[in-house]
């Protein structure tokens, strides 16, 4: 009687137990409403799209309601102009990882949607967006939505992040494996310092796999094809700008060693292949002034456009004036840089160890696209 009594006990406890369970189970709320006001750009807002200069346009809605009664995430979805959202073109998320109602979208990514959305390039073209709201697993499209009038540059919406060289008119022929390197500038744009024989070339993304290939057409980057090079032998430097689907080439007539003291060209350097200018057996006799040493010194490049027009450039040191280097100075002294048309003679210039006076000397200039600065030495044999 005992053993029954305890057990209806037990079974009276453990069903007040269960019972206090379910009166404490909450059921999730996965409702969410939908974003009902869009705030900018305005309805119908017009934007000629620049992805390497243009600023980035921020997207900006009235939250959804039921972000006061928890967490939700905002996407900017686009479709073509009589699209209904269903199968959106492209999906941004929000900033602030999905939580802020707005989204700030650079234009490289807008000339990217466009492209998605079927506007070509150098076309204009009407995209549409709106907000999608989501809770869980529950997901809401704005009920107000806006349109975008786009117009896109010459460029591909989608860049190459790397950009190789090859083809029998090349440094390294044909071989793929050894396609030469151009060096990355920023987004979209590469150059590279080389020479170029008769025989064609063509422009490759990757060295493995299958890569996506480009070939230069006048001032033109165009995709697939290859270009034909004739006549002799010459070093050029090849500017590219996937952005705008441009190409300068510009040739490198010379490199020569300028003696500001003396307002002449020092020493002409051969082109030695490799992107590298290099003088072997150079005799150098350092000025002697009043003042002591006066070695200052810079590069002059003499350049001709695609039209044969000639002209010179500057190439020297990041300071406007430096201290005589020793064996043991950093690299970093002997960095070049770009300098201005009006720079003064004695700007910007390098200097040499005193004691290599009177000795020869290795002269080297090295715009290899592998180094992280372009830079020139000057070294003892």
């Amino acid at each position: 009687m005992k053993k029954i009594c305890l057990l209806s006990l037990l079974v009276m406890l453990f069903a007040l137990a269960l019972n206090s369970c379910k009166k404490d189970v909450k059921t999730l709320d996965t409702g969410v409403q939908p974003v009902t006001v869009i705030n900018a750009p305005s309805n119908d807002t017009s934007i000629t799209i620049a992805p390497t200069t243009g600023t980035s346009v921020v997207f900006k809605w009235a939250p959804s309601s039921t972000a006061s009664t928890g967490l939700v995430l905002y996407e900017v979805v686009f479709d073509k102009a009589g699209g209904d959202f269903s199968k959106p073109v492209y999906k941004v998320v929000s900033d602030g990882s999905g939580v802020q109602a707005q989204a700030t979208i650079t234009q490289k990514t807008l000339n990217t949607i466009a492209n998605a959305a079927g506007i070509a390039a150098l076309s204009s073209g009407t995209l549409k967006w709106a907000v999608a709201t989501s809770k869980v697993t529950t997901n809401q499209v704005s009920t107000v939505s806006h349109t975008l009038q786009v117009t896109r540059p010459a460029g591909f919406a989608t860049v190459p992040n790397t950009i190789y060289l090859t083809g029998s008119a090349t440094e390294q022929g044909t071989d793929v494996s050894k396609a030469i390197a151009f060096k990355k500038i920023s987004d979209g744009v590469f150059e590279l310092y080389t020479s170029l024989q008769p025989g064609t070339y063509k422009l490759i993304d990757n060295t493995s796999g299958t890569p996506t290939t480009y070939s230069i057409n006048g001032p033109a980057i165009v995709l697939n094809g290859e270009t034909t090079v004739t006549g002799s032998k010459t070093v050029y430097r090849i500017s590219l700008d996937f952005g705008n689907a441009a190409v300068t080439i510009t040739q490198i007539v010379s490199v020569n060693m300028f003696l500001a003291i003396d307002n002449k060209i020092w020493f002409t350097l051969p082109y030695v292949g490799n992107s590298q200018w290099e003088l072997d057996g150079a005799a150098v006799v350092i000025p002697q002034e009043s003042w002591g040493d006066e070695s200052r010194y810079k590069y002059e490049f003499i350049v001709k456009d695609a039209a044969n027009n000639q002209s010179t450039e500057w190439y020297g040191s990041a300071n406007p004036d430096n201290p005589d280097p020793t064996t043991s100075t950093p690299l970093s002294y002997f960095y070049m840089y770009s300098l201005p048309a009006s720079s003064g003679t004695f700007d910007n210039c390098f200097k040499m160890v005193p004691s290599y006076s009177g000795k020869n000397c290795n002269i080297n200039v090295n715009f290899s696209p592998s180094i992280t600065q372009y830079t020139n030495s000057v070294t003892l044999q």
